[in-house]
């Protein structure tokens, strides 16, 4: 952030810990807010970019007057759909696929539970922000035990929130999906959109490392239903993992734009935090132009993911109407969409987008465009009128623990190559070698008796492993 060339200037937050932010006692923070509207001496538009601050900044919503335009949100709303437990209690009144949950009251009934539910067995915090720094206490923990949940049920007193268990639903390359959207009063989007995390960091756990624009009417239908339900006004994200029948189920609701967001950038360079400045500042929200196929890269996050899950970041098979993959590396964030030559107009443009389930699928074009990758081609190089399809991140200031595991995994993984060669060890390790001696076949129409054979001469010094394996 401190490097953005959108950045005019930066003003210090409350002090204390997590930032100094407290839902249950605000005051901090909003003699911050004060402060701060006092030294831009106008009002300005407030995004919370995380579940604590998007709670706080609601709490204290009524009393920051005409200081700031903060989206409207009913009476304690940030809090409840930030709350896991409560999540759970909304998706079963609505009727919105979630995976199955039990919060139990007891240790018992944890261990029961984690039984009931199938090992292993997905244990979350309710309010993961309430969780003590220096607890080890993580907001999700796969539990493949009952006494493990049980252990860690008793220490709710030290979380302070409950404790509940989900079924487990395996990750898998096509099961984690995700939805942005931007909404007005009572519920109405301004900008929205679904995609599908290609890698995540942790692996199959965490955030989006690699993620792609796709659209898909099962999601989409999922997220801005929540919305008209709840008459959310604000941005949202929302994270969905598919089951083995295919069922999207809800499992994460965040009150607040995701690390992802820009993804959702419209062919007219119009985003969802964009989107809610203009609707809040009283401006016209242009009509939004989607554009399926964008890619989000992470660039650190990415790498490391792509090393430890065994995979790259774009080494899926193309299908008839997705582009070629392979392509030059990500385009600045800030190189501005153009108009693709060749697409229709009224035509959602982008090469890359995926079309919906029993829809006709167009044959490719009999010729590729000059310059574009075969397969077990060279890699083509990205005309200038495709820029701006990969928005590319770099969080290693944010957290530069993965940016650091990476070079480490990857300086680690160079020494021990040169070990080896300096040990003539190959790399796939020392094998010990046979030599199996075979007598020659008999003849029928030999009339000769066979020989006795020799006395078996001693054995000769063993080669080198390396000299065997190369034969």
């Amino acid at each position: 952030m401190a490097r953005s060339r959108y950045l005019r200037a930066v003003h210090r937050g409350p002090d204390g810990g997590s930032g100094g932010l407290d839902p249950d006692a605000p005051e901090a923070l909003l003699e911050c807010l004060a402060g701060v509207s006092e030294r831009i001496g106008r009002p300005a538009v407030l995004v919370a970019m995380d579940d604590l601050s998007a709670i706080a900044v609601a709490r204290i919503a009524p009393r920051l007057g005409e200081r700031f335009r903060i989206p409207h949100q009913p009476d304690g709303l940030p809090a409840r759909v930030a709350d896991k437990a409560e999540l759970s209690r909304l998706c079963a009144r609505w009727d919105i696929p979630h995976p199955e949950t039990v919060i139990p009251a007891s240790g018992a009934e944890a261990a029961e539970a984690a039984w009931g539910l199938g090992l292993p067995t997905v244990a979350k915090w309710s309010r993961p922000w309430l969780l003590p720094a220096g607890s080890g206490l993580r907001s999700t923990t796969l539990v493949h035990s009952a006494a493990e949940a049980r252990r860690l049920y008793e220490r709710s007193d030290e979380a302070g929130c409950r404790l509940l268990l989900q079924r487990f639903l395996p990750a898998g390359p096509d099961t984690d999906w995700f939805f942005h959207g931007a909404f007005t009063r009572g519920g109405h989007p301004l900008l929205a959109g679904s995609g599908r995390k290609e890698l995540s960091w942790p692996v199959r756990t965490g955030l989006t490392a690699v993620g792609r624009w796709l659209p898909d009417p099962a999601v989409e239908e999922a997220g801005l239903r929540i919305a008209e339900r709840l008459g959310y006004q604000g941005i949202l994200d929302l994270d969905f993992r598919r089951d083995e029948r295919g069922c999207f189920r809800l499992v994460d609701f965040n009150p607040r734009p995701g690390a992802q967001f820009r993804l959702f950038t419209d062919a007219a360079g119009l985003d969802v935090v964009q989107a809610m400045y203009l609707d809040l500042t009283g401006q016209r929200v242009p009509e939004p132009v989607p554009w399926p196929g964008r890619v989000f890269v992470a660039e650190n996050y990415a790498l490391l993911a792509a090393v430890r899950g065994r995979q790259l970041p774009f080494r899926r098979k193309p299908s008839a109407r997705l582009a070629p993959s392979r392509r030059a590396p990500a385009a600045r964030s800030d190189a501005g969409p153009e108009a693709v030559p060749g697409v229709p107009a009224g035509r959602r443009p982008g090469p890359d987008e995926t079309p919906a389930a029993g829809a006709p699928v167009p044959a490719p074009p009999a010729a590729a465009p000059a310059g574009a990758a075969r397969p077990g081609g060279p890699v083509r190089v990205v005309p200038q009128r495709e820029r701006g399809r990969v928005e590319a991140a770099w969080f290693a200031t944010d957290d530069p623990r993965p940016f650091l595991a990476m070079l480490a995994a990857f300086l680690g993984r160079g020494a021990d190559k040169g070990v080896r060669v300096l040990r003539r060890v190959p790399a796939h390790g020392r094998r010990t070698a046979r030599a199996v001696v075979r007598a020659p076949r008999q003849r029928a129409s030999d009339l000769t008796p066979p020989t006795p054979p020799a006395p078996a001469a001693p054995p000769a010094a063993a080669a080198e492993p390396d000299e065997l394996l190369t034969r």
